[in-house]
């Protein structure tokens, strides 16, 4: 669907979300892409002299996709509100690529504005391409956004080089961070270019044949250790893994090359099924970034990275596309409500890198690769820019339409408008489970009914319905202008454990409410007792606590004990000797934690 036909309403989680994205998190953006010199190397570069620019460059060698992913989201925001708050900034920065473009086409501030340095002559870490792709994609999103064609004329110049240097006759070259894939196609899909689209597919056909320098992580760090379609196992880093997943699933989207797609759905098994952590994160190891062995998923070290978890989601986007299964759309709603939601404040203007699961008491959080409370901003600052670009157009994830119906992926108050009817959505999700959806027009409406649903409900008037509510699949309702359908779904807390084989959280539970997993902070602890000594109850009920507070409007009341302490770090096993204490305690969504300072928290509860 047409972002224009997709509304949030304003008063929903992710409709509010958009609005504070749009209120706060892309002036941030824009402001600190300014602040640490993004569009000042262009800068130097426009006004270069006859004895070339003065200074150096400023930021790591991937600066400019800072400023592009800012620009798209920009772009995405101007399609949905029709804001013009930017249009100098625009002017400007399109000035700036316009001159600085070499008049091949080539355009990087870090390469050409490095002496001795040479286009694609260390593409394992320069970043090229990866920055090309994300220029690209703010070329689109301002095209569709606003008409934009300066940006989107100084990207085909990019994409024609590419075609040129890199095509069939040219270097095979391929970037050691994949994203340029997905991008081209996404341009051809705008421009209508056949060898944009060809590029894509050459970029996907030649990595994993070992091309790249290996580097000290190994070429499964860049994709590159087998080709496609026999890289079946989530391997290497993870947000690498994920977009060169995405622009495989857009190559097959366009060519319907079924090893693509059977290769994609095997790939999708090990990352979601042996590697996954339960808030929708992805990569389980700080060193290089990347998913460890099956099952391998220490909560404490979690990287779960925030760009990881978005690249997820733009994947499972393309894998619901192509396959219209339930189960991407679920996995979309799980990051976005979870992992997503908890990297950034209340604030939208600090946030997570990485996302971890247990923040022990006394954690040392001084340095940013694993702060106690999130950042303003980064050194390495891919994350801001990268929220800002998907919640400025996470109204287009939400429904899809054709010529028999829309289908609802994401359950949320708003407005969508299909090809044959619209669909007006009223509910409290995920705070509570009543959703209410009135059509007009007519045609099939499809309301996906989540896999932890089970007892779900449907009332229909002026509608006949196609089959019952099936968790993990659709509710499929044949609607007359007029028809409403109210999809209830049960809402109680369950507990949630871990398959045995994740060794370090065996013996513990989780809370779960709706999509929402929880956590239980220090902050909502009595003076004296750590985190680190509770214990629940499986076996007592969940109460929960209604609140005013936007942030945690729904909490959780949990039974069980507290245990003492040891003395000594290491003693003989026995019975305790002490009797443990009852404790009832709170828990808060995950994605609130961190909200009132640092402090200690935990996912997952050891059982009494």
């Amino acid at each position: 669907m047409p972002l224009s036909a997709a509304r949030l309403d304003s008063a929903s989680l992710l409709g509010g979300w958009q609005e504070l994205n749009a209120a706060a998190t892309i002036p941030h953006c824009v402001d600190n892409v300014e602040r640490t010199a993004a569009i000042e190397n262009f800068r130097r570069l426009a006004t270069a002299g006859p004895d070339g620019p003065q200074g150096t460059f400023k930021g790591p060698w991937f600066a400019d996709s800072d400023l592009y992913k800012t620009l798209e989201a920009i772009g995405w925001e101007a399609g949905r509100s029709g804001t013009d708050r930017w249009a100098g900034l625009l002017s400007e920065v399109a000035g700036l690529l316009e001159q600085v473009q070499a008049p091949d086409g080539y355009l990087n501030t870090y390469v050409q504005g490095t002496p001795g340095r040479e286009p694609f002559a260390n593409p394992e870490w320069t970043h090229e391409l990866y920055c090309a792709g994300h220029l690209m994609q703010a070329a689109v999103a301002l095209h569709r956004g606003s008409g934009n064609e300066r940006f989107l004329t100084v990207a085909r110049r990019v994409a024609d080089q590419i075609v040129r240097e890199l095509g069939e006759d040219g270097r095979p070259i391929i970037d050691g961070h994949p994203e340029v894939e997905t991008a081209l196609v996404e341009l051809y899909r705008e421009t209508g270019e056949e060898s944009y689209l060809r590029a894509a597919e050459l970029q996907v056909e030649r990595r994993g044949h070992r091309s790249l320098a290996v580097g000290r992580f190994g070429s499964q760090y860049y994709q590159d250790h087998l080709p496609v379609r026999k890289a079946t196992e989530a391997i290497g880093h993870s947000v690498r893994q994920l977009y060169q997943a995405a622009g495989v699933t857009d190559l097959y989207l366009e060519n319907g090359d079924e090893t693509l797609l059977h290769a994609m759905e095997q790939l999708w098994d090990s990352a979601f099924g042996t590697k996954m952590y339960v808030i929708g994160g992805h990569g389980s190891r700080h060193r290089d970034e990347s998913y460890g062995d099956p099952y391998e998923l220490p909560p404490d070290r979690a990287y779960a990275e925030t760009c990881a978890s978005i690249a997820a989601l733009h994947w499972c986007w393309r894998m619901l596309l192509a396959t219209g299964k339930a189960r991407y759309a679920e996995e979309m709603e799980r990051a976005l409500l979870n992992a997503i939601a908890a990297s950034m404040d209340h604030t939208g203007t600090a946030f997570f890198y990485s996302n971890p699961l247990q923040l022990r008491t006394g954690h040392d959080g001084s340095h940013e690769d694993a702060p106690s409370e999130r950042l303003p901003w980064y050194n390495c600052a891919c994350c801001p820019p990268n929220l800002a670009r998907l919640l400025a157009s996470m109204n287009g994830y939400a429904a899809t339409s054709g010529p028999d119906g829309l289908q609802l992926h994401l359950l949320t108050a708003g407005t969508f408008t299909g090809e044959t009817l619209t669909a007006v959505v009223e509910t409290g999700y995920p705070w509570d489970g009543d959703v209410l959806v009135t059509v007009s027009g007519g045609g099939e409406l499809a309301v996906r009914v989540p896999s932890w649903a089970a007892g779900a409900t449907v009332a229909v008037t002026g509608a006949r319905v196609l089959a019952d509510p099936v968790p993990g699949d659709y509710l499929r309702v044949s609607c007359e202008d007029g028809a409403t359908v109210r999809l209830t779904l049960p809402m109680g807390a369950r507990l949630a454990r871990a398959d045995e084989r994740v060794d370090a959280v065996r013996g513990c539970v989780t809370i779960m409410r709706g999509p929402l997993v929880y956590c239980v902070e220090q902050a909502d602890l009595p003076e004296g007792i750590l985190v680190e000594q509770l214990r629940i109850d499986p076996s007592a009920p969940i109460a929960e606590e209604r609140t005013q507070d936007d942030v945690t409007p729904v909490r959780l009341r949990l039974s069980g004990t507290i245990q003492p302490l040891g003395a000594e770090l290491y003693s003989t096993y026995g019975p305790a000797p002490e009797a443990r204490t009852p404790i009832t305690f709170t828990a808060i969504p995950y994605h609130a934690w961190a909200n009132r300072g640092p402090g200690a928290m935990r996912v997952w509860i050891p059982t009494a």
